[in-house]
């Protein structure tokens, strides 16, 4: 082989590497949270040991989005969002959807997962209504809480003192252990406390389960506690997936052990079903 010939298919294939894409991953956090919880459970450590690099945090801002920082080229890039915790569904949807659209004006042909960890997860499925416009290739939710969970209306017993659940004393004995900034806070997640109520007609929950969702890959992870079905925050039922209308089949269900937090493991986790999707 001559030397021009050589050179001619080195410069080819630094050109083939050079255009080989890589995919994107946007991690978004549960209620009670923020995108720090990915880095404080050891989750982007996982990740990035598994060639995820860091690319930024993503959050609202009176611009549109706050800028992120640029990880190397052909890497896989993990970005986490930033969004209202406190904040309804629907609003914290809206916010997920302008990044998913920065996400594909910078990144227009990789392929693009979400993961949702508890709220999270469900925030993520509402993104993706509307013949997921942003073209995202597959979904991961960790223990979200997709058919509603007691708990939300447990909180809302304490905010609003009308004891169906906690009869008698009970219901002063909570507001009291849930008090200060904790109770304030609570107040103040009222929306979305409605919205993941388990089987309630009108809330943004119970019509995100009768909505037509995209032809994606579905993944849920499920929490088992040891003495309950699923953790101590939603039911194992409410973590399937499976359990949506219209998503009956379709969804890979993997049950892992441990509480409702996030930890170290789901890193590894997330990263082994995004090498299986590849």
């Amino acid at each position: 082989m001559s030397g021009y010939v050589q050179r001619l298919c080195g410069l080819l294939a630094l050109l083939t590497v050079q255009t080989t894409s890589a995919d994107i991953l946007l991690l978004v956090h549960g209620y009670a949270s923020s995108a720090q919880s990915w880095e404080f459970s050891g989750i982007n450590n996982e990740l990035q040991a598994r060639g995820w690099v860091r690319a930024g945090i993503m959050a609202p801002a009176y611009s549109g989005l706050m800028p992120t920082s640029v990880a190397p080229a052909r890497r896989n890039r993990s970005y986490s969002a930033n969004l209202p915790a406190q904040a309804p569904l629907l609003l914290q949807a809206d916010y997920l959807r302008r990044m998913l659209g920065a996400l594909r004006v910078r990144y227009p042909n990789e392929k693009l997962t979400l993961a949702g960890h508890s709220a999270g997860g469900v925030v993520a499925r509402l993104a993706l209504l509307g013949g997921n416009p942003y073209k995202v290739d597959a979904l991961i939710t960790i223990a979200a809480p997709h058919l509603g969970t007691i708990r939300a209306a447990q909180a809302l017993d304490v905010v609003d003192a009308r004891p169906f659940f906690c009869p008698g004393p009970g219901i002063d004995f909570l507001r009291t252990a849930v008090g200060g900034s904790d109770y304030q806070y609570l107040k103040d997640s009222r929306g979305i406390l409605i919205d993941l109520l388990p089987g309630v007609r009108g809330n943004a929950l119970h019509w995100l389960n009768g909505q037509m969702h995209p032809d994606i890959d579905y993944y849920a992870v499920i929490r088992q506690t040891p003495h309950a079905a699923g953790d101590e925050l939603v039911s194992a039922y409410s973590q399937n997936l499976n359990n949506v209308p219209g998503l009956t089949g379709r969804v890979r269900v993997i049950y892992t052990p441990g509480g409702h937090s996030l930890h170290a493991q789901d890193g590894v986790l997330l990263a082994g079903i995004l090498a299986e999707a590849d």
